[in-house]
């Protein structure tokens, strides 16, 4: 290899043909994350925020009463208001129409002055509804306005379908629906926990409105209204907890252009839940109305204190006065300047002020005129200083022992020798008998092992004074090495780089997981800002062929990786016999007339993409929307499903487009003078039509539609089919019989025993079980089952293990989620337990 200096880049290399200009659309897409804060699924979660936040500021300003949101069965999402309706209008200076300008152009909005919205709002940089369409595979925006339906469809970012008048209607508001770019997130699957979650904080936070989420995919649905908004947020927040005073502390005040409004409530617990929010948006990191908050509480109980001799001996910090402290802080303003897009923090220095002086002039006349619970409070803060103060003596006894040298180390701890951060490793394993294992399967020069006996402290239950006595929790501080509640620089001297939290499979491993993040997140959190922690994920399965001596396992980590495996091996030397069969479909000829075979790579690709429509198809079921009805009675001459749906009462009409939907909307009108349209994703806790008891819920004079935005997708697949595999809607209906025996059109050959279909539905689970039929498989439940030569090979050998790392995106959530699952309380944890017993996939009992 030649040492020879490389020759340096011409400067005639840099010119202005070097330079890109990317426009808007352009812009966002190739670098999303400036706009949206990242393609993972906070960032694509912040798609739908975006498009409610817009809902949130027409009801501020007092244009809107309902939200709804719809997750939709082929993963898009439907966000609709009964607010004014985005202007459909031509601007002034150019040939497009309002609502196309705000779709596809940046820094176009109505809330860069307060003629629109007189009311502070969260949108401020007209960037957030462009982000959401150039992010997005596909978006139509319907807006009621002006007497009309006005549509217009987008993909990519760009206008694909140009604004279209069509019915006329009575109501006002504007529906947007969309569907994530999978180019774009690598996963487009949304959560309706998280969406659940801030659509809550949104409705506590906004007082009046009615906000109303649904799930097509699993039929979940909810729907918050709140009367007395902050009030019910603390007290939802101290609902793992038990209230200090029965009454929550309302503190409300304007100082010049900036309103604040605080609620407060202090619970018999140790941890602290102040949440911050600026103009309805939420700031998971506080920012000036926070600083002012806690200045104000801090000056006005220390003061309080002090003339009434509450604290002789010691005087209480901020964090003191704010332990067991349940607050929500909001302010609206004007102009509020946040540190990103994503609005994560609030810089605006006169908040500060404001919040300090409303907060400290309300607090204050509270305290004197209650003074008993002025006591209580004062006596829970000088508690927990004295608490902070055994815990300052454990930590600096703890920073003058030699950790390194091994000084005061757990007994059952087996150490490393090179404590080096780059490659030191410390597996936190449950039960001695998992220790053995990991022990013999380790690396010692690197990888230490700590057997966890039995469940650790519950240290969301405990004092910290509490904690610090607990044999097993010290064991682990020391192990560690760090104390409790340690700072940025003691996490630089901790003793290994990697802390891995191994446990079992089962339910017993889960909840000392749970244990053990709880202890970490409300002690070490530090660990967690900094990406210390990690769980080891051993694999779900072991794989065996049947029939093969000294073969040597295979290992799947996930249920879903084993799917598609098995899918892979029903596919090998399969093939797909179709016979003919008549059709089904009305408008239809008589089906396929002749014999023929699929295998191979053919076969491979219509099977993955019958497993693209198994989803929508069942969401549509799952509504009531049967799919063999709907084939045979309503399926278009091309073989598609129809999207568009209306009722009049209990009659009930399809249509396949929107045009012909404006048509009949059209003539309807027409006929009738008192004919009204309503769009079934605004009606204000109404029954709708997909729900089969809502068909007769409708008046007779007005016409109810419903847009299936599922039957997108499934149209796109059974193109696909026709165009790829020959293939049509006819051949996923379930055969009939004929002469009273049942009909098998197709059948899976190649295997030990050849498989009849009823429908193509069934080809992709039948290819999966003819997969399994020669393995054996072996689903681990504890590390126990595994010899240390398994263990290692994969949960601790560092090119195949499976390391996931613990961080902390969102500490509210976190706080939330911890208060629910390890609080004293159990109403909110059966609640919990309730709402999520149906997404359980493998449960161990």
């Amino acid at each position: 290899m030649s040492d020879a200096p490389k020759p340096k880049p011409r400067s005639e290399d840099y010119g202005s043909n070097t330079i890109q200009h990317l426009e808007g659309i352009e812009g966002i897409r190739h670098r999303p994350a400036m706009y949206i804060g990242g393609t993972d699924l906070s960032g694509l979660h912040h798609l739908v925020y975006e498009v409610t936040d817009n809902v949130l500021d027409e009801f501020a300003n007092g244009f809107a009463t309902v939200m709804n949101v719809q997750i939709h069965g082929d993963g898009s999402v439907t966000v609709s208001d009964d607010g004014r309706g985005i202007p459909v209008d031509k601007m002034k200076d150019k040939e497009q129409s309002a609502l196309e300008v705000v779709f596809t152009e940046i820094h176009a909005g109505g809330k860069f002055d307060r003629k629109a919205y007189a009311v502070g709002t969260g949108g401020l940089h007209g960037v957030g509804i462009t982000a959401v369409n150039a992010c997005s595979e596909w978006l139509e925006v319907e807006v009621s306005r002006q007497g009309h339906v006005w549509t217009m469809e987008f993909a990519k970012g760009r206008m694909t379908s140009p604004l279209a008048q069509g019915a006329a209607t009575e109501q006002t508001g504007t529906k947007v629906t969309f569907k994530p770019d999978p180019t774009i997130f690598p996963n487009t699957t949304f959560s309706y926990d998280m969406i659940h979650k801030r659509l809550q904080d949104c409705a506590f936070l906004n007082a009046g409105i009615r906000i109303n989420i649904t799930d097509e995919r699993t039929g979940q649905t909810d729907t918050f209204f709140y009367e007395d908004g902050l009030a019910e947020f603390v007290k939802w927040i101290n609902r793992t907890e038990t209230p200090l005073h029965p009454d929550v502390i309302r503190v409300k005040g304007q100082i010049e252009a900036v309103e604040v409004d605080v609620a407060m409530q202090w619970n018999d617990g140790y941890s602290e839940a102040v949440r911050c929010f600026a103009n309805g948006i939420s700031n998971h990191e506080g920012g000036s109305h926070l600083s002012g908050f806690k200045t104000a509480l801090t000056r006005t109980l220390n003061s309080y204190g002090k003339a009434t001799n509450a604290f002789k001996d010691m005087t209480p910090a901020g964090d003191d006065f704010r332990e067991g402290l349940a607050a929500v802080v909001t302010v609206r303003i004007p102009n509020p300047q946040f540190e990103s897009q994503t609005k994560i923090k609030l810089t605006n220095p006169e908040v500060e002020g404001a919040v300090n002086s409303v907060v400290g002039d309300t607090l204050s006349k509270y305290l004197e005129e209650n003074p008993t619970i002025a006591k209580n409070i004062c006596q829970k803060g000088l508690r927990a200083a004295e608490a902070r103060e055994a815990a300052k003596k454990a930590r600096d006894m703890a920073r003058s022992q030699n950790r390194v040298s091994g000084g005061g180390l757990p007994e059952k701890l087996r150490d490393c020798r090179n404590h080096g951060l780059d490659v030191s490793e410390l597996y936190l394993v449950e039960g001695d008998s998992a220790g053995g294992s990991a022990d013999q399967g380790r690396d010692s020069a690197t990888q230490a092992v700590l057997p966890l006996r039995g469940k650790i402290l519950n240290v969301e239950k405990a004092q910290l004074l509490k904690v610090l006595a607990n044999t097993e929790v010290t064991a682990l501080f020391k192990a560690i090495g760090i104390t409790p509640l340690a700072e940025e620089q003691d996490v630089a001297k901790r003793r290994y780089g990697k802390i891995i939290l191994m446990t079992d499979a089962d339910v017993d491993g889960s909840h000392i997981r749970t244990l053990l993040l709880t202890f970490i997140f409300r002690h070490m959190r530090e660990l967690l800002k900094q990406g210390c922690v990690y769980v080891a994920q051993p694999p779900l399965y072991r794989v065996m062929s049947k029939g093969k001596r000294n073969q040597k396992p295979r290992y799947v980590q996930t249920h879903h990786e084993m799917m598609g495996e098995l899918l892979e091996l029903g596919l090998e030397s399969a093939t797909l016999i179709l016979q003919p069969r008549d059709s089904l479909l009305a408008n239809h000829a008589k089906g396929a007339t002749q014999r023929r075979e699929i295998s191979g790579d053919e076969l491979r690709k219509l099977a993955k993409t019958l497993s693209v429509i198994e989803e929508p198809l069942e969401a549509l079921e799952r509504r009531g929307i049967m799919l063999r009805r709907l084939a045979t009675e309503h399926a278009t001459p091309d073989g598609l499903l129809p999207r568009f749906r209306t009722f009049r009462g209990t009659e009930e009409r399809w249509f396949a487009t929107r045009e012909e939907l404006d048509a009949f909307l059209a003539e309807q009108s027409q006929s009738s003078q008192n004919v009204k349209l309503a769009d079934d994703t605004i009606q204000a806790g109404a029954a709708t039509p997909e729900h089969p008891e809502a068909e007769h819920a409708a008046p007779v004079d007005t016409i109810t539609k419903a847009d299936l935005f599922e039957v997108r997708t499934i149209n796109q697949v059974l193109r696909a089919l026709q165009e790829q595999h020959q293939l049509s809607l006819n051949d996923l209906l379930m055969a009939p019989m004929k002469n009273a025996e049942q009909v098998y059109p197709y059948e899976v050959i190649g295997h030990d025993t050849p498989r009849k279909l009823l429908s193509l539905r069934e080809l992709v689970t039948t290819l999966r079980d003819l997969g399994g039929k020669g393995l054996i498989r072996t689903r681990f439940k504890g590390l126990g089952e595994m010899n240390h030569d398994e263990l290692a090979e994969t949960a601790m050998e560092p090119a195949t293990r499976l390391l996931k790392r613990v961080t902390l995106d969102d500490a509210v959530a976190a706080e939330e989620i911890f208060r629910v699952l390890m609080g004293d309380h159990v109403e909110p944890r059966r609640e919990f337990i309730e709402k999520h017993a149906l997404d359980v996939k493998d449960l161990d009992v």
